[in-house]
């Protein structure tokens, strides 16, 4: 059987309650349409300041109310689940927090977007790979390793605390940062700093996403694709999302993420059916 074929099921997207594109039943219903067995909603977690991209606290009770009329509609058609992506910010702000462990989710996602930088300020560097360039020259005179390292130094963090089930498109700073400077990730720090994540990951196991959303632009998937046979190795469970904000993306990069997966020596991936995670075979 060709490969790409099943595995139809993704659990990292946005809708109109973070920066998503469209309302979560479009995402449903899109999903219904292209044959998808399971689908999770996963908005960007509140943080303790406004942003464009997260959700407020005062939208939480909306967010859930409205997942549950969804998964009551299309209970015949489609496994609904719904989750979060949780920011590692600081102590104070990160995916271990009871606020959001209490939470009624089916699964939560642990990511870092954000660094401080030398003044104390909160700067974003999940941005277009120009304005990563401007935010290093401004922000870190130019420091590139010290971004990079600040950057796993806090996914190191958030691996440690928990409360988190996949750890959310991994190693993403890789493409900004050899955009910045070609080559980095053949410089020896780098690549060992990137291993010894993957083994704190595997160590502690979490699931981690194979994230498909730059595949059709750049051509990249995170963690990159030279990582999978490392990954496999290393005992890691996988699972292929296409962190979708819109409904019409959220097959992207899925196919050709199983292949390369498959190519590195895995057999299944991980998917939530019934309410569990179990390995399914790739198909």
């Amino acid at each position: 059987m060709e490969v790409g074929v099943a595995n139809l099921t993704n659990y990292h997207s946005h809708c109109l309650y973070c920066d998503g594109r469209a309302n979560m039943e479009d995402f449903v219903r899109f999903a219904i349409s292209n044959r998808f067995t399971a689908y999770g909603f996963s908005s960007h977690a509140p943080l303790p300041f406004a942003t464009a991209w997260t959700m407020e606290w005062e939208s939480m009770d909306d967010y859930l109310a409205e997942f549950k009329r969804l998964k009551t509609k299309y209970v015949d058609k489609i496994e609904l689940y719904v989750g979060l992506e949780i920011d590692y910010l600081n102590e104070e702000s990160n995916p271990s927090l009871s606020r959001f462990t209490q939470l009624p989710l089916d699964y939560r996602i642990g990511s870092v977007h954000m660094l401080y930088n030398d003044f104390g300020e909160v700067v974003d560097i999940d941005v277009p790979a120009d304005k990563f360039r401007s935010i290093v020259d401004h922000h870190f005179h130019g420091d590139l390793d010290r971004v990079v390292k600040l950057y796993y130094e806090r996914s190191f963090r958030m691996v440690e605390l928990g409360g988190f089930d996949i750890v959310g498109h991994a190693d993403k700073i890789h493409y900004n940062a050899t955009c910045y400077r070609p080559g980095l990730m053949d410089e020896k720090w780098y690549n060992d700093l990137v291993l010894s994540y993957f083994d704190v990951i595997s160590d502690k196991g979490y699931m981690m996403e194979v994230n498909t959303k730059a595949y059709l632009t750049l051509n990249v998937f995170y963690p990159n694709i030279r990582y999978f046979k490392v990954l496999h190795d290393r005992g890691i469970r996988v699972q292929v999302n296409s962190d979708a904000h819109y409904p019409e993306r959220i097959n992207d990069g899925r196919k050709e993420a199983l292949i390369a997966l498959r190519r590195a020596g895995y057999d299944d991936v991980m998917e939530m059916h019934s309410g569990a995670w179990i390995e399914a075979p790739i198909l």
